[in-house]
């Protein structure tokens, strides 16, 4: 008997669930496993989108399968996420109830079909609906406080398309040639879902993806008229990219070679110049001080939730503390590094206070503050001179991710 058309798509979200909710793996490291038995590009995006959209609105998600059942399904149960993936094709991807039903059922072969389709089936003739903003964990809003109903605003929809220009000074003709809007000079901005390495200015290293918010940190640093930059944990490579067109001399490091090996090829690829070392910045001992360091350190990367929503669900009370204890490490040894004069720039794409506020009070250095002026319209520093960005700003633009940055200067 032929198999339904798209199954292994959703076979493959299956997986990818099972590894984030499950095992506590990460989209992106469980995304190669997942889709191995795919084959087509456009399935495997589907599977990608189907997980994304489930972790995005998993608590809502539930509150429909659970009203419409006379006994709460168990958390883990394999009919649960079988309905939660055919809610979100419905619900979010716009996938008609009759082919949502026709791929979802073969996932429960042997399993419990007739629940599951009469469970949807209710919810269709109900005409279930999805909240304007999604409902986040009990304990991820309460981690967030105040902010959490704005940052859960900006996670309804999965994020743009940021790029960085390698020359800022051809902002406005990269904006015409890619039909992008911009929000500071060398970004661009475009719709989701374009296929980056078919884009005019790709293939000639014009540009590279990147978060508006990721931009920020090493702009802060400024220009550097060929004076010497450390990028600490610099892989894959984006900062590092941004310094050396910059004019910075730089000296990239991190502990991953594979890592590395993208910041290699992104180098290659844009025709800039920088030194790459492999080493774990917690033993490495440098032979000169630097001008400038930027430690965009190890997070937990919650600030990411637009893109990444699975660190809804992973990231908890152990993993913050493991990444504030290996950042006060990291901003320890790295204040020692910088000569007279010269600059620090720490930066984590975390929301938690943990890792952000309360590593400033661990650095014995004199605050350089962040100005107004340094940043894209509508953003601000704090009355302190440090930059705290979320998904929940710049909403009219399409967002950013979360961010927080601060910036010392050895005197």
């Amino acid at each position: 008997m032929a198999q339904p058309q798209g199954i292994h798509a959703r076979r493959a979200a299956l997986r990818l669930l099972d590894a984030v909710l499950r095992r506590g793996e990460t989209l992106d490291i469980a995304f190669a496993g997942a889709t191995k038995d795919v084959r087509k590009f456009e399935d495997k995006a589907l599977a990608r989108a189907i997980a994304s959209e489930v972790l995005r609105w998993l608590v809502d998600l539930d509150a429909l399968i659970d009203s419409a059942t006379k006994k709460p399904l168990p958390g883990d149960a394999k009919a649960r996420m079988v309905l939660r993936m055919m809610l979100a094709q419905w619900l979010r991807l716009g996938t008609p109830p009759h082919a949502v039903v026709a791929t979802g059922l073969d996932l429960l072969a042997g399993g419990p079909r007739r629940l599951a389709h009469g469970v949807f089936s209710t919810l269709t003739r109900r005409e279930a609906s999805l909240p304007r903003v999604p409902t986040l964990p009990a304990k991820v809003a309460a981690r967030w406080g105040d902010r959490a109903m704005a940052i859960a605003g900006g996670l309804a929809d999965p994020p743009p398309l940021d790029l960085t220009l390698r020359d800022p000074g051809e902002t406005e003709h990269w904006k015409v040639q890619l039909s992008a809007d911009s929000l500071m000079p060398g970004h661009l901005r475009l719709p989701r879902g374009e296929n980056v390495e078919k884009l005019p200015g790709f293939s000639d290293g014009a540009w590279w993806v990147q978060d508006i918010a990721a931009s920020l940190p090493a702009r802060l640093l400024g220009r550097g008229e060929r004076r010497h930059a450390l990028d600490l944990c610099a892989a894959p490579g984006g900062k590092t990219l941004q310094l050396a067109a910059q004019g910075w001399q730089v000296t990239a490091l991190d502990i991953s070679k594979r890592r590395l090996d993208l910041l290699k090829a992104n180098l290659k690829r844009t025709g800039l110049k920088a030194g790459t070392i492999r080493a774990d910045a917690l033993q490495w001992q440098p032979k000169h001080r630097f001008d400038a360091i930027l430690l965009d350190a190890p997070c937990t990367a919650t600030g990411t939730a637009r893109r990444h929503p699975d660190v809804l669900h992973r990231i908890g009370a152990r993993q913050i503390e493991e990444m504030a204890e290996l950042q006060a490490a990291l901003l320890e040894r790295a204040q020692n590094w910088f000569k007279p004069g010269g600059t620090l720039v720490y930066a984590t794409c975390a929301l938690e206070r943990e890792e952000g506020e309360e590593q400033v009070r661990k650095v014995n250095r004199e605050l350089l503050p962040i100005r107004a002026d340094e940043l894209p319209d509508g953003l601000a520093p704090s009355t302190e001179g440090w930059l705290r960005t979320d998904p929940g700003m710049l909403p009219e633009q399409g967002g950013l991710d979360g961010f927080f940055i601060a910036r010392w200067q050895a005197r």
